[in-house]
């Protein structure tokens, strides 16, 4: 860890409140929950209330859907098996996984599902955990016949339909031929679902239960999880999709009886967690520590360097910054680190106030964690207003914008 003096001054934190305050007050934010930390000082701010109308205040407990903020979390659950050697990088994963056996891949991405070449090698752990095993969300193949048919097998979240076992999922997935060959191509998304039936198969338990016993019960995150037990759903917000073109917010889901009131079918280590400001907090503390909590190993110094270090080669990086850039219109400006490592991405250029090395990621949910090394940061900032208008990620923005200056003073 780089210097770190003390935390932030009142007049820092004043700073960040008035900030944020703006955002809920102009009522485009119900309300909105931030926790920082720097070095030992830990920070909390909750502003707003649970629901548009009003309702219950935010707290510091309340749970938020997380969104691909689950990434950088739930990818701890094959870093353990790593490190356990129960796993290898570069080995092939059709014992695992045999429906990934064979691969076909398009001759053209936008060509049809048919035209296709022979994969030039198999699908490795290190292609999944990396992203490039070669099939993806990619906004760019929108309209395409293999985005077509990715969306009509039903293996992304968030269509009306939700996903299927794992086991029917991988039945699913194993139909289609790959965008890219294995290793060459960063590609969004499914690669984070599919690396939880990944540490399933091979840990021959639940990735749910997987992760709650080898990552979130050793840190503490007793909040953290892939449904929202009865007795704490009073602690959920609804999550809204507020109209792009009217501004009304809709609900998109609400707590009780919604897609977190029960365990899913498919526990998606894309985008499927729960969870609190402090449960993160511990997460990327421990990451920030080189893998250690209250004095206890939960990953190796070596997985956690893995993880938050960029992996993409040049070639990779420019494609990932290229889709980052060319749409922000539909991003609201997310994305544009330029390196991503597992799970997460990771500061290769600087590009805004966030110095190189910060590490995290974003949630569609309104949700969003990031760590920095060089100065002992950690900040997550949470609300309950999804991404169909850019007013949570503007927060996010103006969140770290204001710190990065008040740490300075």
């Amino acid at each position: 860890m780089g210097h770190i003096s003390g935390g932030v001054s009142e007049v820092g934190q004043r700073r960040i409140r008035e900030v944020l305050g703006r955002h809920v007050e102009s009522g485009r934010i119900p309300g909105v929950v931030v926790l920082y930390s720097r070095g030992e000082e830990t920070y909390v701010e909750t502003l707003g209330a649970m629901r548009k109308d009003g309702g219950a205040p935010m707290r510091r407990d309340t749970v938020f859907r997380m969104a691909s903020t689950s990434k950088p979390v739930s990818v701890a659950g094959a870093m353990v098996l790593l490190d356990e050697c129960r796993l290898r990088l570069d080995d092939t994963v059709e014992e695992w996984l045999p429906e990934l056996a064979d691969r076909q891949v398009l001759k053209r991405v936008d060509g049809p599902l048919d035209d296709t070449v022979p994969a030039r090698r198999p699908i490795t752990v290190r292609d999944i955990l990396t992203s490039t095993f070669g099939l993806g969300m990619d906004v760019t193949a929108i309209g395409t016949p293999i985005f077509g048919a990715i969306a009509g097998q039903g293996i992304i979240p968030n269509l009306p339909e939700p996903m299927p076992g794992p086991d029917e999922w991988m039945k699913r997935l194993g139909t289609l031929p790959l965008m890219h060959q294995p290793g060459e191509r960063w590609q969004y998304q499914i690669a984070s679902d599919l690396l939880g039936v990944l540490v399933a198969r091979v840990s021959g338990q639940s990735f749910d239960a997987f992760l709650r016993e080898r990552v979130f019960e050793p840190l503490g995150m007793q909040d953290t999880g892939f449904h929202v037990p009865a007795e704490d759903i009073d602690r959920l917000p609804p999550l809204y999709a507020p109209d792009p073109a009217t501004g009304e917010f809709h609900v998109w889901d609400e707590a009780a009886g919604g897609r977190h009131s029960a365990p899913p079918a498919f526990p998606g280590g894309g985008g499927g967690l729960n969870s609190t400001a402090d449960d993160y907090h511990a997460y990327f503390r421990m990451l920030l520590n080189g893998g250690v909590h209250n004095g206890e190993r939960i990953l190796s110094g070596p997985a956690v360097r893995l993880m938050t270090t960029n992996r993409l080669t040049a070639e990779q990086e420019a494609a990932r910054t290229a889709l980052a850039t060319e749409n922000v219109h539909v991003s609201f400006g997310q994305g544009q680190q330029g390196g991503w490592g597992l799970g997460m991405a990771v500061r290769t250029y600087v590009g805004d106030y966030a110095p190189l090395g910060q590490f995290g990621w974003d949630g569609g949910s309104g949700t969003s964690t990031y760590a920095d090394p060089g100065n002992g940061i950690t900040g997550i900032v949470l609300t309950q207003v999804g991404a169909s208008v850019g007013h949570s990620i503007r927060l996010h923005n103006d969140f770290w914008t204001t710190l990065y200056q008040v740490i300075e003073d």
